[in-house]
Formats: structure tokens, sequence, C-alpha cells
């Protein structure tokens, strides 16, 4: 699995201007799943995201989780984080998931999410959507589960 973390001051996804998943200070978090993923990969994935050390302590450093800051989680399926740009100038997306597992494994992400966080907040899986977020610092992390 590919994710992209964003840490958010606030953020939200809108398809056909209706606002579908909000949150205020937390992580924006785009997710990609690759054929041989699985529910495993899925929960090790929830587990990093919770625990990731973004969030700045009373110090200024980041040492806080988002477990630790109690910020919502906005996920936001998103294939083209699978991108191949080594040849060409048009990406090439055969790493992604076909649809129908890409589906399932967002939604196996997304309900381990909601059981072991609250606030948790969605995209809707191959719509096209406008996500709006103030980036808080910035902060953008990778993350690959193999």
């Amino acid at each position: 699995m590919i994710a992209l973390v964003q840490r958010a001051a606030r953020a939200h996804v809108e398809v056909a201007g209706v606002r579908v998943g909000d949150i205020g200070a937390g992580a924006l978090v785009f997710v990609c799943a690759e054929p041989d993923d699985t529910p495993d990969h899925c929960a090790r994935l929830v587990d990093k995201l919770l625990a990731l050390r973004i969030f700045s302590d009373p110090a200024g450093k980041m040492n806080l989780s988002l477990r630790d800051v109690g910020g919502g989680l906005l996920l936001v399926s998103q294939f083209t984080l699978a991108a191949d740009t080594s040849r060409g100038n048009r990406p090439g997306f055969s790493a992604a998931a076909r649809p129908e597992l890409g589906r399932a494994l967002f939604d196996t992400v997304l309900a381990i999410a909601r059981q072991r966080h609250a606030p948790v907040a969605c995209g809707v899986f191959g719509a096209d959507m406008q996500v709006h977020l103030v980036n808080d610092g910035p902060v953008t992390v990778p993350i690959t589960i193999r």
C-alpha cells in the first residue's frame, strides 16, 4: 500500500458540490492499493497512520501522533500514487490494484481506522473529488507498506 499523509489544519472533500468528508485539525491521507496488498497491509497502514509522530508537542517538536492529539483522519482513495513516470511523459498506472480490489482494500482501511480512531471521514471511492486542504506546516510524509 502507498499513502501520502498531509498534516492538516482542516480538510474536506466534495463530490458534485456536496461535502462528503470533513475534518478539523488532523491528517489528510491519500491511499493507494497495489495488486499484492492484503487486509494485513491495511491494518499495518492504519497502525502507522495513528502512531506517526507528525504533530508538535509543547516544545514545538514533532513528537505527537494523531492518536495523541485526537485529530481527525480524512481518507481519500487515490490510485495515481502508483504512477510510473519512468518512461515518457504520460504516467502509467499498472502498479495500482484493479478497481474491485482497490475498493475492497480501501474499505478495509476505512473500517479498521473507524474501529481504532475517531473522528474518521472519507471521500468516495472512484468519484471525481475536489479535495480542500489547509496544510499545516506544511508536513507531507509518504508511506509504503510492503
